[in-house]
């Protein structure tokens, strides 16, 4: 049951406010150790909403329990590339110290293990979250040195006695992430003076805000590369009393982890851009949607947010234009690979299940709160606040004719410098590669698990929307690697983060899944080749929201560009084997029975 008061405290905390429902559940979380039935049901009844909408967002996110996770609540990575770095070996460790498994909690309460997807760290691999504090570049001595504390009782932060680079040495951060920054750019990771941007901004009208942004040509930085000028004017021609501006800042992708290093050393640039936003649309307020697994840094970026708004960048008076307010609030996600999808994330910001809407109608016409919206990923907003400062005719010298300006990319698994590169469009595998020590790579994964992974013989090919668009995840595939393994993982992903509300997501993806595992199996034919073709282009095309289109591309890519290996796995000489083994069957059903049975029982 829950401890007395202090439900009532935290619904008083948040005014009993129902767009506030996951702010309210995650200090339940985090109180208690989970969210007990009593806790939903007087949430509920203080909130005047049905005791399922309460579940639902406790059930949905994955740093919600409707268990006790445990008064230390391992999270651990289990993305391909955690794997390629080790992991395996560090939940074994996590096991053998804590005396439980993976998807349990300790017999008293104080451990709790669980797998989650990828958590931002792919270029510091193992790692893991506990009680909030990262832990990266895990060993199996660091893992007992860990459990050891949980079990002394110590606070988690107080293990980080090493601090990253940059701003994670901050008293706000202190944390042992590390940057990893390769190379910068002129456009995200240049230095930036803060107020630059937003004060030519106000010289302007927010009609020629627009049209330079629509000048510079700059295209949605999230891989779908939607024009930003024209997404800005959709917005400005929705009629309303009020307009949002909402950065999209829960990069999910495995791989991907640049969001990350801008939100550590850059966040006054994308502040700004947001500024910029705000006044080319008519809104007054902005919302920075940040991923759960980021938590670490709201303190520091609470921080940013106020020094600007004492320099008058944000807040009354912003950019020093008289009358123009604009002031930006931070709302936390927890947990879910969906709410990077548009509609999703405005769903989960307004304190509810990250479910994907029906559009149209489209954010720009009816997004938070119903109101008309533009959401921006977080390097598209830095982009603009440089186009501002520089001009479109800058921005348009880098990059290439269909894709100006420069692409920020996360860069990992088996390459010798993992870490963030910000380089210009037109840049070939090739040359990546070569950038990053990975040269002797079979295979390049651009875009995550919804991209395109590439052969080798096709490393010509290069970073851009004419040809490879990407969020920025780049995974570089060593020659030793079971491609099969790959798309497997990949697959377990999509499985896992489904929101489940359409059948060919929520059941192709499993089929799929099955499919594969057939013929990893050696008892797969031609035919299940084209099987895999054909329920991948259905799913791809009755999926209700981004993730079930592109969710069949780890297997519908590999079948192109890997068709030798799938080939030399299935049988030629039949079109059906069966995936039932009788020997198998009858020996798990003589241990169930004690009796010694054979075939011939059950012909």
């Amino acid at each position: 049951m829950p401890k007395q008061g202090i439900i009532k405290t935290i619904l008083a905390r948040h005014k009993k406010d129902k767009s506030r429902l996951i702010e309210i559940v995650r200090d339940v979380q985090s109180a208690l150790g989970w969210v007990p039935p009593a806790a939903v049901a007087e949430i509920a009844e203080a909130l005047n909403v049905s005791k399922v909408d309460v579940e639902g967002v406790a059930t949905f996110y994955h740093f919600f329990s409707g268990a006790p996770a445990g008064r230390y609540a391992v999270y651990l990575n289990d993305n391909f590339v955690a794997g390629m770095k080790g992991r395996a070996e560090i939940a074994a460790a996590f096991e053998k110290e804590a005396k439980c498994r993976f998807g349990e909690t300790t017999a008293d309460g104080l451990i709790g293990l669980h797998a989650t997807s990828c958590i931002g760290m792919n270029d510091q691999e193992p790692s893991a979250i506990i009680n909030g504090v990262v832990f990266t570049k895990l060993t199996k001595a660091k893992v007992k040195q860990i459990v050891a504390a949980m079990k002394a009782g110590r606070d988690m932060a107080r293990l980080v006695t090493t601090c990253g680079d940059g701003a994670n040495q901050s008293k706000l951060v202190r944390a042992m992430v590390t940057n990893n920054i390769r190379k910068k750019g002129p456009v995200i990771l240049a230095p930036f003076k803060p107020g630059e941007a937003i004060r030519r901004a106000v010289t302007w009208t927010p009609e020629d805000v627009i049209a330079e942004i629509k000048r510079s040509n700059l295209l949605g930085r999230g891989g779908a590369g939607f024009p930003t000028g024209l997404k800005w004017d959709f917005c400005v021609q929705s009629q309303a009393d009020r307009h949002y501006v909402v950065c999209n800042a829960d990069e999910g992708e495995p791989g991907t982890f640049k969001d990350r290093v801008i939100l550590t050393e850059q966040a006054h640039l994308l502040f700004e851009g947001m500024a910029v936003a705000g006044y080319a649309v008519g809104a007054k307020e902005g919302i920075l949607y940040l991923r759960a697994e980021y938590a670490y840094l709201k303190n520091h970026l609470e921080h940013v947010l106020e020094a600007l708004r004492k320099k008058a960048i944000i807040g009354r008076n912003a950019g020093g234009k008289k009358g123009f307010i604009f002031d930006i609030e931070i709302k936390m996600g927890a947990g879910a690979y969906i709410c990077g999808e548009e509609s999703a994330l405005l769903e989960s910001a307004e304190g509810k299940r990250g479910e994907p809407r029906d559009r149209p109608p489209f954010p720009v016409t009816y997004g938070y709160l119903g109101y008309p919206t533009t959401v921006n990923n977080i390097e598209t907003l830095c982009a603009a606040a440089r186009i501002l400062a520089k001009g479109a005719g800058w921005f348009k010298t880098l990059g290439t004719a269909k894709s100006a300006g420069t692409k920020l990319l996360s860069v990992s698994g088996d390459c010798r410098k993992p870490g963030v590169y910000e380089v210009e469009f037109g840049l070939s595998l090739q040359k990546l590669l070569e950038m990053v020590g990975g040269r002797d790579a079979q295979a390049v994964q651009v875009g995550g698990p919804s991209g395109t992974c590439v052969s080798r013989g096709q490393f010509e090919r290069r970073i851009g929307f004419e040809d490879l668009p990407t969020g920025g995840s780049i995974i570089v595939i060593g020659p030793h690697r079971d491609m099969f393994d790959v798309v497997h993982n990949f697959m377990d992903f999509f499985i896992e983060e489904s929101c489940g509300w359409c059948a060919p997501c929520r059941v192709g993806n499993s089929l799929l899944k099955r499919k594969l595992e057939k013929i990893m199996s050696g008892k797969g034919t031609i035919r299940d080749l084209s099987d895999l073709e054909s329920w991948g282009r259905i799913i791809k095309t009755m999926s209700r929201c981004g993730l079930g289109q592109t969710s069949p591309n780890p297997i519908l890519t590999t079948l192109q560009n890997f068709r030798h290996l799938y080939e030399s796995k299935v049988r030629h000489d039949t079109d059906f084997v069966t995936e039932f083994d009788l020997k198998a069957a009858v020996h798990a059903a003589s241990g169930v029975t004690g009796q010694k049975l054979t075939e011939a029982h059950h012909e």
